[in-house]
């Protein structure tokens, strides 16, 4: 078991309250499917993962961990994109959920990897042993991003802005109606089994239609997995991880238990404001 704060010392039967939560929401379908009483093992999370391929066509595949050297260690992503094997230690919150996101999000998970192992490949030792800005924005969102799906250009400014109690509080039944919050990193998963204030993710936005918020939550999930990968299809929209807006994760209505009062949003040291230079 995983110890410390991300991730707490939940068991899987204990935690199955917790993952009822808004913020597990694009995974509680494959979760729903697993045991309930115990851990998953690798078998049962690869056939989850019936639709999940890499960029090279090799279909994943979750996998105890194998003792490697600390050059393999640095082709991780290499490995996965060439072999489809994601090695999973077993009882881990953190390789549980990175398992659960490539179930979720197949073709993201897929094209973050493909850029990965591509920047690697030119790179060669250097890129391996100090990751590339483009690499560090890939890993920032893999870890702790939030999908931002939205028709309204507005309401996204206010991330931009950090305007936060105006988009999150004041103008809520619009947010509502305009956006939709699709949390994708699994450090971000780890941390939400006990959340604090405090946690910030990294945000990439993708523009969605009125016919979108019409849609099942299934085909909403779908239409933004193809959209991130569409994204993480093109470098010039990573280039570093300034690239994406940062965003207080707890504001989001229903991610954390006190987004109902409205003095929740006046604590400056979690939801502060932007500093101009």
């Amino acid at each position: 078991m995983v110890e410390g704060r991300a991730g707490g010392n939940h068991q899987w039967a204990s935690a199955r309250e917790r993952l009822r939560s808004p913020i597990f929401a694009p995974l509680a379908a494959t979760i729903a499917a697993l045991p309930a009483e115990r851990w998953p093992t690798h078998a049962e999370l690869t056939d989850a993962a019936k639709d999940a391929q890499t960029a090279r066509g090799k279909r994943v595949r979750f996998v105890k961990p194998r003792e490697r050297s600390e050059r393999e260690r640095t082709h991780y992503e290499l490995h996965i994109n060439e072999t489809g094997e994601v090695e999973t230690r077993a009882s881990s919150w953190h390789d549980l959920f990175n398992a659960l996101v490539w179930i979720a999000f197949p073709r993201a998970k897929a094209a973050i990897n493909a850029q990965h192992a591509a920047i690697l490949e030119e790179g060669g030792e250097a890129e391996a042993r100090r990751r590339s800005s483009e690499r560090d924005a890939l890993t920032l969102f893999d870890e702790g991003g939030v999908i931002v799906a939205s028709r309204s250009p507005e309401l996204l400014r206010l991330i931009v802005d950090f305007e936060w109690k105006e988009l999150f509080w004041r103008r809520r039944a619009e947010l509502e109606r305009s956006v939709r919050f699709f949390a994708f990193g699994h450090a971000l998963y780890e941390k939400a089994l006990d959340p604090y204030i405090g946690i910030v993710a990294k945000t990439v936005f993708v523009p969605v239609t009125d016919l979108f918020f019409m849609s099942a939550p299934e085909s909403q999930l779908a239409a933004v997995d193809e959209l991130i990968a569409g994204h993480f299809s093109r470098r010039a929209r990573f280039v570093s991880p300034k690239a994406m807006a940062p965003m207080p994760v707890m504001g989001v209505p229903g991610w954390h238990p006190q987004t109902g009062d409205e003095s929740f949003y006046d604590d400056p040291q979690h939801f502060r404001g932007k500093i101009h230079t």
